[in-house]
């Protein structure tokens, strides 16, 4: 990989336009190495790959998919270093293109131990070595140290190069099919470049699991971190419907728990993203979510108060030296508070600004400071009186040791001149009150997380639907308890099973959900169930101990998603788990700390845990019978595609599951 992105001779093959343009952005970057270009007619071409002096190190391979292949061949052949395809009509149209598919595996056979990028990519800018295997206009200038960039999609890509944030990019790159590299061996050799601060992702599909999970613990090894907006939801994730688990947690929820697994930080927004990066730039990960927010509006204190509502950061009371040092600078008829509104009393007095925000920063435990500050527009405005406060930030942030930002409230108010100068000061310009904080939000959770153990790979599944009592012994045998109860063919047995189980639960056999079939019955004495069973005209019944004492009902689910893993999910439970759409959701493995902590995060956590004065469940038995639904699963990966345990009925003593879903292969094929 090296080779490719930083090159010292490259070779463009092909004539059209896009091939014109790579060749121009080379010569605008300033490569300074032989540039070939490869055209069987054009004068002053090599007329092919074989015609050329030495074997390029980097490629930019711009015909058709057919001659594609061939030339992707003649440069392996000849040795060149790697190259990227630009042509599009591979696997990506393969239903489109009946051949697609073929023409994508050929071109894989021709690469060999060659790196190609695409096919159906525009390539890579190295805004550090100054190459640029990019058929299009980009916004990237030569820069010593940055952020790289990845995405699936080129477009995205070159209008991330258009951004004015002052966020400096090292590397930009697209891997478009990833036929032969794919995003986590393209991040890999980025973040190997110690010039590289952080990596941003722009994820359509993960292609490698244990790829990109090495990936994420490369980036950790060397102190880096990432960042990750994740989109489209996986068609080979969707599922049918057919429990309560597969309508809550589909491919989004796999891809949001795997990343997190990773200590991937994921955001909503590419805007969110460029923000993020620039922290990760200029600071690294932060070491808490504790801000302090200093602006000289009352109105921008309040709003960004109001907009941390919801997120992950917090803004702290001031304590007492805080206030004492405050009042000292600010005097008598500022009120004191975070965020702070500091009025315009010190305005133009540099020493004073710096003194007020020194007094905010020192002893705070702040783990980032914020100064709001919107820019006049130079085309009308005078900003010379803004630069005393990015000077006054600046010392206040070596003064405390609290790394510190210059927000601007809108995204139009960061002129990037004034980015760079922010940058220059040992300072992070922040664009935009929403997507900082969010960014903010993520880069502390980066700065306290590290990559889980590996997740459990998917087998192939299958769509059988187990018997509920056969589901329930197959269970039990991995230590989840059950209700006492028996399994029987007609009414008459159903009957004769009752006696000596007081009151009992009927259900029928055959439903995927049989509150809405009617095909349940609670708390029926031995003399009712032949009755309430006729009603049924079911299959087969059912018929067990009617459990008492419910604390709370909770969902336990796991969902094979072929594109991350095994997704758990927790939840309340019972017939309104949809609606209450409480849940939080994992990838298996978990562990029983982790359980624990998902527990924590369900606003049904509170009844669990005794709800004003009433008794709690049984934790510990709770989480015991996530583990041992996961046991299960572990010992089936291969064939099992969903489990569902809901209810779970949480007692004070202990935690039964009365209902059971197993969706997958069955018997001993099963457990292979």
């Amino acid at each position: 990989m090296k080779r490719l992105l930083a090159p010292r001779s490259v070779a463009v093959i092909g004539g059209g336009g896009w091939c014109a343009n790579v060749l121009r952005e080379l010569d605008r970057i300033g490569f300074d190495g032989p540039i070939w270009h490869v055209h069987p007619t054009r004068a002053g071409a090599f007329a092919s790959v074989d015609d050329l002096p030495e074997a390029p190190d980097a490629a930019f391979v711009g015909v058709n998919r057919a001659a594609t292949v061939e030339v992707i061949g003649a440069l392996a052949r000849r040795g060149a270093g790697g190259a990227v395809c630009f042509a599009s009509g591979f696997r990506e149209a393969a239903s489109e293109l009946a051949d697609g598919g073929d023409l994508q595996a050929a071109l894989i056979a021709a690469a060999g131990e060659m790196p190609v990028l695409g096919p159906n990519c525009y390539g890579f800018v190295n805004a550090l070595d100054r190459v640029a295997l990019w058929p299009d206009q980009h916004g990237c200038v030569a820069v010593d140290s940055g952020v790289a960039i990845l995405t699936q999609s080129s477009n995205i890509a070159l209008n991330l190069t258009m951004q004015r944030r002052g966020l400096p990019i090292a590397y930009l790159g697209t891997v478009g099919n990833q036929a032969v590299v794919d995003l986590s061996r393209f991040g890999m050799a980025l973040l190997d470049d110690p010039r590289v601060t952080a990596l941003g992702l722009h994820i359509e599909g993960i292609a490698d699991l244990r790829g990109f999970e090495a990936l994420a613990a490369r980036a950790f090894a060397l102190g880096k971190r990432i960042v990750a907006v994740k989109a489209g939801a996986s068609e080979q994730a969707q599922v049918a419907a057919v429990s309560h688990t597969a309508s809550l947690a589909g491919s989004d929820a796999g891809a949001r728990a795997f990343l997190r697994r990773c200590g991937v930080a994921q955001v909503s927004s590419l805007e969110a993203l460029l923000e993020a990066l620039k922290i990760l730039h200029c600071t690294g990960p932060l070491a808490n979510a504790r801000l302090g927010s200093m602006s000289c509006s009352g109105g921008e204190a309040s709003l960004m108060a109001d907009s941390a509502l919801g997120r992950g950061v917090v803004f702290p009371p001031l304590n007492d030296v805080q206030k004492a040092a405050l009042r000292a600078a600010l005097g008598p008829k500022v009120a004191l508070s975070n965020p702070l509104d500091y009025h315009t009393y010190i305005w133009g007095d540099e020493a004073a600004v710096k003194e007020t925000f020194s007094a905010m920063m020192t002893g705070s435990g702040y783990g980032l400071g914020l100064v709001v500050l919107d820019f006049p527009r130079a085309d009308r405005c005078s900003d010379a009186d803004w630069a005393h406060v990015v000077t006054a930030t600046g010392a206040a942030a070596r003064a405390s040791g609290v790394p510190m930002a210059v927000l601007s409230s809108l995204v139009d108010t960061m002129p990037e001149t004034w980015a760079a100068r922010i940058m220059a000061e040992g300072l992070v310009p922040l664009c935009g009150i929403t997507a900082a904080l969010e960014a903010v939000e993520v880069c502390s959770w980066l700065g306290a997380v590290e990559p889980g153990e590996p997740v459990l790979l998917p087998g192939t599944g299958g769509d059988g639907l187990w018997p509920e009592a056969e589901a329930k012994t197959a269970l039990a045998e991995h230590g989840l308890a059950v209700p006492v109860g028996m399994r029987c063919a007609t009414p008459e047995e159903a009957e004769r099973a009752a006696r000596g189980l007081g009151r009992v639960v009927l259900k029928g056999e055959g439903f995927a959900h049989k509150s809405e079939a009617g095909a349940i019955r609670l708390g029926l004495t031995p003399d009712e169930v032949l009755d309430a069973a006729q009603a049924m005209n079911a299959p087969g019944y059912l018929v067990e101990e009617q459990i008492t004492g419910t604390v709370a009902e909770l969902l336990i689910g796991v969902l094979r998603d072929p594109a991350h893993g095994f997704v758990l999910t927790l939840g309340a439970g019972g017939v309104l788990t949809e609606l209450w759409a409480d849940t939080v959701s994992a990838l298996l493995p978990v562990s029983a700390q982790e359980v624990g902590a998902m527990l924590d995060g369900l606003r049904i956590g509170a009844v669990l845990a005794g709800y004003r004065g009433a008794p709690g469940a049984d934790r510990a038995a709770i989480i015991d019978a996530v583990l041992a639904v996961q046991e299960f699963v572990v010992a089936h990966a291969a064939t099992v595609e969903e489990v569902e345990i809901n209810p779970l009925l949480c007692l004070e003593d202990r935690a039964v599951a009365v209902d059971a879903l197993i969706r997958g292969q069955q018997g001993e094929q099963a457990c292979l």
